[in-house]
């Protein structure tokens, strides 16, 4: 065909548009310039320690002036960790400025833990130092348009540097600290730090020697987006930064930072005037070299000695000293109320026992009180583990600071107040973990916008403390979550017999989304003080499941007549399900905890029968946000369709046959070959007519699978042709609408109730719901209230029946099914051979392919038997199995026809 005119010319201009936009959205991203080079600073309490800090900068990709962001690194980590998000932020039109902080890396000096006399004046000094840069967009003169971003021990940089530093203008602080104290010795009672149970592994990974912590994954390639923290793996760094001649072998000095200081003689090569810095260390790498690591650096890595005998005395004793307290709270938020008043983008991990969801919370309503905007996520991820959701912690991430630092319109922040990430099930295809973001309008805090009484249940028990804490019970292992696969969370959870009490509801009739922290009320009865540990299961699964793999530590002074204490249980977001049960646990051990040396034996009951959980029923679950490629690939499409059409290759569908309007399905001459040649279907021809439930059978490689696949439009044949009521079949004709197939197994999205499947499925053809029978569908299904629950619960057999029942949705003229018994005991199985005889009976038409030949002989009325591709037989199954009085009475069986059809008769 020819088309002339406006047609024409319309068609080859949308062609056109459809092309440019394919390549606008393929077109490779420009290139990234990387200057490394040393800045020196100088910090201290009293100014007078000079260190050397190796950086990177990274001007804008487009050569303009842009916005500058400062992007801090995690712990253990160096600039390396966050090179990739860096690049990505310089395409984005940002000049970008990494550093590896004092104590790590290739810079000098000693970690202070974010100090206001050291790492926060470190950064006051590359701020000045990028407000020297011809790259980068100012606000006034010594004033950069600047953001600061960063995750756990980068995180609490980013907070600490806006309550000292008025020049930040918006920040994304990541998976982070309020108060060091608290999230070292957390106390669940809110007594606070000093009455707090020590967190001993995470401590002793944290204040281990830093450069060879577990807690360092990020120069080997790996760490969360603008983070570089363990347990969110990233992809492999990408070969994206490049200048002329490639990155210097060796950091460059910078120019003198402000007050007058200068570099030290041979501060290029990495010299330093300081005992303990990066002389002796990969330029790269910050390893050390052999021989250069001091006894002191091993016993706690490369931290001020001050700190490093804080933390050996409390190791010793569990306890949490006024003067701990004191160091550690200096390097946190808490010590600064009302000083950080910038626009905060605060995302926190649900997968972490670390720094968990409180930590967001306290620094969101500590910088709301000032009236900074703020934004709340829980994203999958955390120093536990869990997705990392890389690309859309980095696009939340630009987007904040294109609004801040770019458009500046004055209009309402992006994103929703609040935002969690939830599972969707597993994607059917891919079989990949499917995450959701919920969203509300407002943050209501951990107490949640409501809170829901769940009674609990059990007698008093008397609970044992092992001598030394050990076996310890298990809720997950610190740090380790990644070199585990993920087993660090709540697949690891484990209670020591004796150990722990436990408290249950009654199973849930209706669905509860508890969306922050819980509290229950226990009584504590016996001598002296001890250390408990409670935790909130989900019972009703497979084994019961520890929501993000938290618990919650308290100090108590037990008595005879019983202490009461009120429990205030981690923040979570979890689901739990109808007939799902809530079960408290206080254990007298935990792995990631310090625990009493000498054994006890204490008991434990409930103070009150209630435990109050909060909910958010303003949240609402949307879709994730679409790649590019799921609109450019459908507008190549099109392009690819117009340019047929223009070209005049249009295949038009062959006619009905009117003769054949009554058949339900002929097949004629059917040939598909493999790709090795090998025929699948060789020259297949029969038909079924109105009212037969026909057995297709055959073994396995018999080419059934393959033939049923044709007959719904699923995949072309080499030759020959399938007419369903006179229509030939092709992809997506119409005809099809008349069959309701099952092959191949059920799939089903196993975050939605089995009824809500079956209504999503019919929604999607596109037909009204009333033609959808959806009764009779329930009916044959057979699945009483399991209907309303999650279809990931569901047995074999219950999948199955649940999906005979989408087949016949719309009670279809031809119904085709794949093994329909799979799954199902005896009586289900004679229950379904009923069914499908009655719906033959009435005028309708059934296919099943099945190698229970006892059953299909008992079902079907007509058979097809092929045998490598080639019909063997076709026929009623009277026929084939005989004249019963010229057997002497008695018929043949179909198992001994079949197997003397395909000659394996034994």
């Amino acid at each position: 065909m020819r088309l002339r005119g406006r047609r024409g010319v319309a068609l080859a201009v949308g062609v056109l548009l459809a092309l440019a936009a394919v390549g606008w959205a393929v077109w490779p991203a420009p290139p990234v310039r990387a200057i490394a080079q040393v800045i020196p600073v100088v910090d201290g309490p009293a100014d007078d320690q000079r260190v050397l800090l190796d950086t990177t900068f990274f001007p804008p990709a487009d050569g303009g002036r842009g916005p500058a962001v400062l992007l801090a690194h995690g712990f253990g980590g160096s600039k390396r960790s966050v090179r990739d998000q860096a690049v990505r932020l310089a395409q984005a039109g940002y000049a970008v400025l990494t550093w590896s902080a004092r104590g790590f890396g290739a810079s000098t000096g000693e970690i202070a833990l974010n100090s206001p006399d050291y790492e926060v004046k470190d950064v006051r000094q590359l701020i000045d130092w990028v407000a020297r840069r011809p790259e980068v967009l100012l606000d006034a003169p010594g004033d950069p348009r600047l953001g600061l971003a960063g995750g756990s021990y980068g995180g609490a940089i980013t907070l600490m540097a806006a309550a000292y530093d008025d020049r930040i203008d918006a920040i994304v602080p990541q998976i982070t600290w309020y108060d060091l104290a608290d999230a070292l010795f957390p106390d669940a009672t809110g007594q606070g730090p000093e009455q707090g149970v020590f967190k001993r592994m995470w401590a002793g990974l944290f204040f281990s020697r830093a450069v060879e912590s577990p807690l360092a994954g990020a120069d080997s390639g790996s760490g969360s987006p603008l983070t570089g923290d363990p347990g969110v793996p990233s992809p492999p760094a990408t070969p994206l930064l490049s200048r002329p001649g490639g990155l210097p072998s060796s950091p460059t000095p910078a120019t003198s930072p402000p007050g007058g200081a200068s570099p030290s003689p041979g501060a290029g090569a990495g010299s330093t005037d300081q005992g303990t810095g990066a002389a002796s260390r990969d330029k790269d790498t910050g390893q050390g070299a052999p021989g250069g690591i001091d006894g002191r650096e091993v016993r706690c890595g490369r931290f001020l000695p001050a700190i490093c005998d804080m933390y050996q005395q409390v190791a010793q004793t569990g306890r949490a000293t006024p003067a701990a307290v004191e160091t550690l709270r200096r390097s946190s938020p808490v010590s600064v109320p009302g000083k950080i008043r910038v626009p905060a983008l605060l995302i926190q991990g649900k997968y972490d026992s670390l720094f968990p969801l409180s930590h967001a919370d306290a620094n969101a309503r500590a910088i709301a009180a000032t009236g900074a905007p703020v934004r709340v996520a829980w994203f999958d991820g955390g120093h536990d583990g869990g997705d990392g959701e890389l690309d859309w912690v980095a696009d939340r991430t630009i987007g904040w600071f294109d609004h801040w630092l770019k458009n500046r319109s004055g209009g309402p922040p992006p994103g929703e107040a609040f935002s969690v990430t939830r599972n969707g099930g597993r994607d059917p295809g891919t079989r990949r973990p499917v995450l959701l973001h919920a969203a509300a309008g407002r943050y209501p805090g951990l107490a949640g916008a409501a809170r829901t009484p769940v009674p609990l249940a059990g007698p008093d028990q008397e609970v044992a403390g092992p001598p030394g804490g050990s076996p310890a019970a298990i809720s997950t292992v610190p740090g380790m979550a990644g070199l585990l696969g993920g087993l660090g969370g709540a697949g690891l959870a484990i209670d020591m017999p004796g150990q722990a009490a436990a408290f249950e509801s009654a199973p849930l009739t209706a669905p509860l989304e508890v969306t922050g922290t819980p509290s229950a009320s226990v009584r504590v009865h016996g001598e002296g003080e001890v250390i408990l540990f409670a935790k909130l299961y989900d019972v009703g699964g497979q084994r019961p499941l520890l929501p993000q793999g938290l618990v919650a530590p308290f100090r108590v002074t037990a008595t005879p007549a019983g202490t009461p204490v009120t429990v205030t249980l981690p923040a979570i977001d979890h689901r739990f399900e109808v007939g799902h049960r809530l079960r408290l646990v206080v254990s007298t051990t935990d792995m990631g905890y310090a625990s009493p040396i000498a054994p006890a034996v204490h008991r434990v009951g409930l103070a009150s029968s209630t435990l109050t959980v909060p909910t958010d029923p303003a949240l609402r679950t949307t879709g994730g946000g679409l790649g590019w490629w799921t609109w450019a690939l459908p507008l190549a499409a099109l392009a690819v369709a117009a340019a047929i059409l223009l070209t005049g290759r249009v295949r038009h569908a062959g006619r009905p046959d009117p003769a054949l309007a009554g058949v339900p399905l002929r097949i004629t001459g059917l040939s598909k070959r493999y790709r090795d040649g090998e025929p699948a279907v060789d020259d297949l021809s029969f038909q079924v007519d109105r009212g037969q439930v026909l057995g297709l059978l055959g073994p396995n490689g018999a080419g059934k699978t393959t033939t049923m696949r044709m007959m719904m439009g699923l995949i072309h044949p080499d030759a020959g042709e399938i007419r369903i009521f006179g229509h030939r079949v092709t992809p997506g004709a119409p005809v099809l609408s008349r069959l309701g197939s099952f092959v191949e197994g059920p799939g089903f999205l196993p975050h939605l109730s089995g009824r809500e499947n079956l209504e999503l499925y019919w929604r999607a053809t596109g037909r009204p719901r009333d033609d959808a029978h959806l009764p009779e569908a329930l009916e044959i299904a057979a699945l009483g209230s399991a209907l309303d629950r999650a279809v990931r619960t569901y047995s074999q057999g219950m999948r199955q029946r649940l999906a005979i029942a989408q087949a016949m949705l719309g009670l279809p003229d031809l119904l085709v099914l794949d093994e329909p018994t799979n799954g199902l005991d005896p009586p289900q199985i004679a229950e379904m051979r009923r069914v499908l005889i009655r719906y033959a009976a009435g005028g309708r038409t059934v296919i099943v392919s099945s190698h229970l030949l006892s059953e299909v002989e008992q079902t079907c009325d007509h058979v097809v038997v092929m045998h490598r591709g080639r019909l063997v037989t076709a026929g009623p199954v009277s026929d084939l199995l005989g004249d019963p009085a010229a057997a002497g009475g008695s018929r043949g069986r179909l198992e001994d026809v079949f197997l003397d059809l395909i000659g394996d008769k034994a």
